[in-house]
């Protein structure tokens, strides 16, 4: 789908090891094979990066055999929030040497983080990789630098959002979408120096041919309460638009767009868009079908909090307190009134065969792999769900 792979690329990815970022690694394993690529990888309490990127190759992340691709492979134990990546000056020169493509996908997705924490990992982590860019493109070997960011830099804001569009006065709803806004800022500042593309994704989920996912957050934790019975009232509105897009579709896109030159110094919205996303209504009404729940409840977010979040906080506890306490992170993606333009994203791909499905035509199989998998639970247990990748 890409184009050829040429001898003497070298791209440098970050996320390897997050739930976007693996799915990057893959298609640019099978879809690049002659290209050497350099991962910057966090470790893990119990596990190096190195081992953490060998577990991915055992388990066939990509085609041929492991040791071939380690062949292919340089690691770097990196922290993108720290400054140089936290790496040592002559490995800073090292990882920056001959760099053809920068895909930077590590980000920390967490609606709940204190501003500081969110700020160092997506804002100076922007920043961090911007510089290294500069220094590769300073040796004349950049082609692209791809900033993977989020439709929801567009915050509060209500009717269509276009791609070109970014700073329109907007508040936010958590310290994600402010601290993604920020890294975008500072990535169109560096584009007139840069060979830049950010690409935008909306919600991202699991695969939309097998339903597999290794992040259970976003989407999940409310259908999960919901499939679970544990939970009924809605506080949205079910006509509210809902793009949601499969992680192997956005994989695709954005290893796609690194290498066509066309696609530089663009802003792209890797989404549904209007004529494919749902309605938070017909998601609940399809999982209530599968799950075999009762319908949900829809409250009107105003009613929910002015007069029935109090009087439930005073009437539960334990679990459906908590419950309760956490939804409050999701509650503003049930009645927003936002939609996401794709015109010139779609106008990069379509010649490629490259687009995202409609949500319904593979929501069944992201519920069936919950059960499958309980929600998780059962999931890979040597590559536990990360929300930092």
């Amino acid at each position: 789908m890409s184009a050829r792979s040429g001898p003497g690329e070298r791209v440098l990815l970050t996320g390897a090891t997050g739930f976007l970022g693996r799915e990057i690694l893959r298609v640019l394993l099978r879809t690049r094979p002659e290209a050497r690529l350099v991962l910057l990888a966090r470790g893990s309490a119990d596990q190096s990066a190195a081992r953490r990127v060998e577990a991915l190759l055992e388990r066939g992340c990509g085609s041929g055999g492991s040791e071939s691709l380690r062949r292919r492979i340089q690691v770097f134990e990196a922290d993108t929030s720290a400054p140089r990546c936290g790496l040592s000056e002559r490995d800073w020169a090292a990882a920056a040497e001959g760099v053809t493509e920068i895909i930077h996908a590590a980000a920390a997705v967490r609606f709940d983080a204190p501003e500081a924490e969110a700020r160092r990992a997506n804002t100076e982590g922007a920043r961090n990789l911007l510089e290294l860019g500069e220094a590769a493109a300073r040796k004349g070997s950049l082609r692209a630098f791809s900033h993977v960011s989020t439709a929801f830099v567009a915050g509060r804001r209500k009717g269509l959002v276009r791609e070109d569009e970014l700073a329109e006065g907007q508040r936010f709803r958590n310290s994600y979408e402010r601290t993604k806004y920020e890294a975008e800022l500072l990535v169109r500042e560096r584009m007139r120096d840069l060979p830049a593309v950010i690409l935008r994704p909306s919600i991202v989920a699991g695969d939309s041919r097998s339903g597999a996912t290794t992040s259970f957050h976003t989407l999940y934790w409310p259908l999960r309460i919901y499939a679970q019975r544990r939970w009924r009232i809605v506080p949205g509105r079910p006509e509210t638009p809902l793009d949601i897009v499969p992680v192997d579709f956005v994989a695709e896109a954005a290893v796609h767009l690194t290498f066509r030159p066309e696609a530089l110094g663009r802003t792209l919205h890797l989404c549904a868009g209007p004529s494919r996303g749902s309605t938070v209504g017909e998601i609940a009404a399809a999982a209530s079908r599968y799950f075999r729940v009762p319908p949900p409840r829809f409250v009107s977010p105003g009613v929910f909090l002015a007069a029935l979040r109090p009087l439930l906080f005073a009437a539960v506890w334990g679990r459906r307190r908590r419950i309760l306490r956490n939804g409050a992170l999701y509650r503003p993606y049930l009645s927003m009134q936002l939609e996401f333009d794709t015109t010139q994203a779609d106008a990069l791909l379509a010649p490629a065969g490259i687009q995202p499905p409609r949500v319904m035509d593979y929501l069944e199989r992201l519920f069936a792999y919950c059960l499958e998998t309980d929600w998780g639970r059962r999931h890979d247990a040597a590559l536990p769900p990360s929300r930092q990748s």
